[in-house]
């Protein structure tokens, strides 16, 4: 048997495995809810690290770079459980509903919280489709949607003003963002769209910052990182390299050498 499995029905993402593993870098391009069945999710992001307990409802904003490591508890697997909350489903629920986003939601509101009966019975319900691993169809997994928005709403009413806001991120500052974010390993094009940008005024912004272009900034940023952790920190590359964007260790080891001159043990 396998450590982890991962099942995906369209917007249906199940998550299970038997022993601590590291997620994907990823971008989150669309509003998600989910339930932690049983061991954590630890999140790591731009404002810190947050821990999804075992039994917690968690609603992901979208348009936000996350890391995770999934453990499993003493006496269970791992397992977590999602659905997206699409922008075409959620446009589509704004018509039918007549709503208009009028305030921005709250930045500091807390997104997760412990499970009513509703919610139970809702993730319950879609537990059959994991154990069976069958496919949702379309028009079913577009009601499993709604459902899914109803009960948020009917929780809290301000999460309209989250699900609901269309705009796309606004242009904010480059440089800070690069500074604190450049250890995601994501596209340009991801990097791009979260600081409010198409991807050519990206580029462009921040050859006039950087006087280099986002791949060779990352790198050289990336491995001076590296080296202050390794000469200061005692960090040992093998426990590094993932966490500052790099695929793999033998990359990082000739990445290295190449622009430092010397090998990680050398420093």
């Amino acid at each position: 048997m396998e450590n982890t499995t991962e099942i995906i029905f369209d917007k249906l993402v199940y998550s299970c495995a038997f022993e601590s593993y590291r997620g994907h870098e990823e971008f989150i391009p669309d509003h998600f809810l989910g339930f932690q069945i049983s061991g954590e999710t630890h999140a790591f992001h731009e404002h810190g690290k947050t821990v999804i307990k075992e039994k917690t409802v968690v609603l992901v904003r979208k348009n936000q770079l996350i890391r995770t490591i999934k453990y499993p508890s003493a006496k269970e697997k791992y397992q977590f459980i999602s659905i997206t909350l699409d922008d075409e489903t959620l446009r589509q629920y704004a018509a039918e509903n007549k709503i208009v986003v009028h305030t921005n939601f709250p930045g500091d509101q807390r997104l997760f919280f412990e499970p009513d009966d509703f919610f139970k019975s809702y993730f319950a319900s879609l537990i059959p489709y994991i154990d069976k691993t069958q496919e949702i169809p379309s028009k079913l997994a577009a009601l499993k949607v709604k459902e899914a928005i109803e009960l948020l709403l009917l929780s809290n009413p301000d999460f309209k003003n989250l699900l609901f806001d269309f705009s796309e991120p606004h242009k904010i500052d480059l440089e800070e963002f690069m500074n604190k974010n450049f250890m995601f390993n994501v596209s340009v094009d991801a990097f791009a769209r979260l600081t409010g940008r198409s991807l050519s005024g990206f580029k462009r912004d921040f050859s006039k910052i950087f006087q280099m272009t986002p791949r060779q900034w990352l790198k050289e940023k990336r491995l001076k990182e590296a080296y202050y952790l390794i000469k200061n920190r005692d960090k040992k590359p093998s426990d590094i390299y993932l966490d500052l964007g790099f695929e793999n260790l033998s990359h990082f080891y000739s990445s290295f050498k190449k622009k430092f001159g010397m090998t990680t043990t050398e420093v």
